[in-house]
């Protein structure tokens, strides 16, 4: 036995002890026991244990209890003992058999305050006392240090047998400097007649030769009249306590280390990592399909009824390596049988327990061959199943199974697995809870993306988007293509501050606010001046500005496309400049006056820029984070954006692939959007302009002339729906404007007829009574068009309807559309 060299251990808590004999009478007590429930050793020494153990009164005999105390070789566990002034303790109770020479036996009782304050509860209850939890020795001696008693577990400690020990000395039994070290501390404790615990940290040797960490404490054993009678020395095999505090540490590191990340299946992995091989030889985490997806309603635990839940693999963790043990991998399906304890858990609610696994014919195990089959390849023979519950919902199923390690699992350990989910619940709830918010935010932006870019004559069109990564969340990047009169198309990209659920509205809003002025067809910078305006005013409505939905600080380019001339109209609001590639892969960024973000108040202008494009000319609309990197500048990004762009002839979504791909492969801090289109041009055949005189022969001229270019165009089907409409349009010119009148064919997708007139004022449709004279005009261009409406013009205004070919169909005929 070595002696002197410390483990690192907690201190062996004050514990009292007390010495039985066969009929239960107190034959040897101790100071600590004094201490613990008030009687001094003359009060109890000859009395029967009744006066402080209330439990020995169940039996009907104090020998009977004895009995059945030998029976089961001692008795441990939670108990009450009876304090001298009538108080009730909770105790941590053990009581060993210990045996003398000739076959004689006593009870060493030993008792641990477990009395803690509620807020350590559960962890005094995992922790308890070392003597109630490690396999102890225990030696008595006498006056002389001869051994006069002790238990089996003894010989496990230092391999020294029970008649090498009984009525010897330490060092007629151990030899060298070390046992005369343990008998001069004896007889310290003798001479000095306390009853104090003493401990002793050392390391015994077994019978195999290795060395196992003990704790080892000499106390006085008092008689009646309060001399020594002896010592006892307990000495505690810490292997299980150490495996235990580590234990005990993983619990406190789980929150913390699971706490670092907001991904539901990397919890789940995390959380079967932590548990091996601590807690078990092989551990998966199974959670409901709701929680990996964010959708759908959570499982109230408890509540689940023939139908089980769908249960997909988030964790797996073994001390084999490869993970043999099981069945399916992450992300599958698990299914379960109506009787394996998986079904039970998650019908009650409840963890089970199964110490030593039944695989006999009709168990469970049997009626599931494929898992009947890993249970005796890999030799498992013990498993904890226990519920991962949130408040009240049931998010999955962790399971603890043992092969390796030969003990069984324990209450104890099925206490230690549950508090060990518990803390680990807090962060797994977080993290479903941010996947579903995520998950809604993603499906709200979605839904707000155009599904197909709507470029019509005007532009190709394609789009890419990358969504942040789950950390941080969808974010309130959007595009679009909106269709104009006069076959232009207006190009949009934005970017909303923030991520989640918040920014994806705010997205929404913001798109809403766009579609609608863009029906009001003004000029980039008067669009975005009034949707600042927008913003700011939402804004100052919103009582909490941090959680409110206004996109204050997003960023906005809008541009106007218009085939007919192949010139494109922009403005920007804090919003990076597009990037132009001619026919030729020449790449340019134009000079675009940035403007201030939405919703700043800056009261600085916009500022439009007009360009003309060559057909075929590619413009690329994106978002700030396809250009800005934590590594690298905004020019390095558009340098690499322009390179990647500089193939024209590419299909767009090649191009679109191509300029992503560095994107995808970089850590994201926000949304990626990229919007290509490249232009069309109308030829000179498709459009027509004539000048009208202001007078009343100009709707019959008009007719005709339009009459004539239908019948070019073979669309001569069109042509009387057309004559009336021109007929009403140009009749409002002339009476409520005085300069030229201008008449537009427009042959495209549809057949767009514009009327201009130097009137700023929008026309709009009135309700004409029976007796009126006017008013049914423009109802009538309403219902002989497929929309109409104005736009304003430099100096002029145009009035303009859409009527579909002739070979498309649908209604002609829509609710009006009015512009100003």
């Amino acid at each position: 036995m070595t002696f002197g060299r410390q483990i690192q251990t907690s201190d062996i808590s004050d514990t009292a002890f007390a010495l039985l004999d066969e009929q239960g009478t107190v034959v040897a007590w101790t100071q600590a026991a004094e201490h613990l429930v008030g009687y001094c050793a003359g009060e109890v020494v000859g009395r029967s244990a009744v006066l402080v153990l209330p439990r020995f009164g169940a039996a009907p005999t104090m020998a009977a209890y004895v009995e059945q105390c030998r029976a089961r070789n001692g008795w441990s566990g939670v108990s009450a003992v009876r304090h001298r002034d009538g108080r009730r303790l909770d105790v941590g109770l053990r009581i060993s058999l210990v045996r003398g020479q000739g076959g004689a036996v006593r009870w060493l009782v030993s008792a641990t305050d477990i009395g803690v304050p509620s807020g350590d509860a559960v962890n005094a209850l995992v922790q308890g006392s070392i003597l109630d939890r490690a396999p102890i020795g225990v030696v008595m001696r006498d006056l002389q240090l001869r051994c006069t008693w002790m238990n089996d577990a003894m010989e496990s400690h230092d391999g020294i047998f029970r008649d090498q020990r009984l009525g010897c000395r330490v060092t007629d039994a151990w030899s060298g400097v070390e046992a005369e070290t343990i008998e001069a501390v004896m007889r310290q404790v003798l001479q000095s007649g306390s009853t104090k615990v003493h401990e002793y940290r050392t390391w015994l040797p077994t019978r195999l030769g290795e060395e196992r960490p003990c704790a080892v404490s000499i106390s006085c054993l008092q008689g009646a009249d309060g001399r020594a009678l002896g010592v006892c020395m307990i000495s505690a095999d810490l292997t299980e306590s150490r495996l235990e505090r580590e234990r005990l540490a993983i619990l406190g590191a789980a929150g913390t280390r699971l706490g670092r990340t907001l991904d539901v299946t990397q919890i789940g992995q995390e959380l079967a990592e932590l548990a091996v091989p601590l807690f078990a030889d092989f551990v998966t985490v199974d959670l409901e399909q709701s929680v990996l997806f964010g959708e759908g309603s959570p499982i109230r635990a408890g509540t689940v009824g023939e139908r089980l839940p769908v249960l997909r693999r988030a964790g797996l963790a073994s001390i084999v390596q490869g993970i043999p043990e099981s069945l399916w991998l992450h992300g599958e399906p698990v299914p379960m049988g109506p009787a394996s304890p998986y079904a039970e858990v998650l019908r009650t609610g409840r963890s089970c327990l199964e110490s030593l696994l039944d695989a006999a014919p009709g168990s469970w195990i049997d009626q599931d061959p494929a898992r009947a089959q890993k249970i005796h390849e890999h030799g498992m023979h013990s498993v904890m199943v226990a519920p991962i519950r949130a408040r009240r919902a049931l998010l999955g199923v962790a399971v603890f199974v043992r092969t390796e390690n030969p003990m069984p699992f324990h209450e104890e350990d099925m206490l230690l697995a549950e508090e060990f989910l518990r803390r680990a619940t807090v962060s797994l709830d977080n993290a479903r809870q941010y996947r579903r918010e995520q998950t809604a935010a993603l499906a709200l932006q979605r839904c707000l993306l155009p599904r197909r870019l709507r470029g019509g004559a005007a532009v190709e069109a394609a789009s890419h988007y990358l969504p942040a990564d789950i950390d941080r969340g969808v974010g309130g990047d959007w595009f679009d293509v909106i269709p104009l009169s006069g076959a232009r198309v207006a190009l949009v990209v934005g970017d909303v501050v923030g991520h989640g659920i918040n920014a994806a509205a705010a997205m929404g809003r913001l798109r809403a606010g766009v579609h609608a002025l863009s029906g009001l067809e003004l000029a980039p910078d008067e669009l975005l001046a009034h949707v600042d305006e927008a913003v700011q005013r939402e804004a100052e409505g919103d009582d909490d500005p941090e959680q409110g939905t206004a996109p204050v600080g997003a960023t906005l380019l809008y541009a106007v496309y218009d085939p007919v001339t192949r010139r494109c109209t922009m403005a920007a609001a804090g919003h990076p400049p597009p990037a132009i590639v001619d026919p030729h892969g020449q790449v340019t960024f134009p000079d675009l006056p940035t403007g201030a973000p939405l919703g700043i108040g800056l009261g600085v202008l916009f500022e439009a820029m007009e360009l003309e494009l060559p057909e075929g000319t590619l413009l690329a609309l994106y978002t700030d984070d396809m250009i800005e990197t934590r590594d690298q500048d905004i020019e390095h990004g558009m340098h690499r954006l322009g390179t990647d762009l500089a193939q024209p002839d590419l299909p767009l979504e090649e191009l679109c692939t191509r300029a992503m791909e560095p994107v995808q492969d970089q850590e994201a801090c926000d949304d990626a959007s990229l919007l290509l289109v490249r232009t069309r041009a109308l030829a000179p055949a498709q459009v027509t302009t004539w000048a009208l005189p202001h007078d009343e022969t100009a709707a019959r001229r008009a007719r005709n002339l339009a009459a004539g270019q239908l019948a070019e165009w073979d669309m001569e089907a069109l042509e009387d729906s057309t004559k009336s409409i021109i007929s009403e349009l140009v009749t409002n010119a002339v009476r409520h404007s005085t300069g030229p009148i201008d008449l537009r064919l427009i042959h495209h997708q549809v057949l767009t007829i514009e009327v201009s007139d130097t009137d700023p004022r929008s026309p709009r449709t009135r309700s004409a009574r029976t007796m009126d004279e006017n008013g049914r005009g423009l109802a009538l261009v309403a219902q002989l068009s497929h929309r109409w409406g104005s736009r304003p013009a430099p100096g002029r205004k145009v009035v303009w309807a859409e009527a579909n070919l002739p070979d498309q169909s649908g209604p002609q005929s829509s609710m009006p559309r009015v512009g100003r």
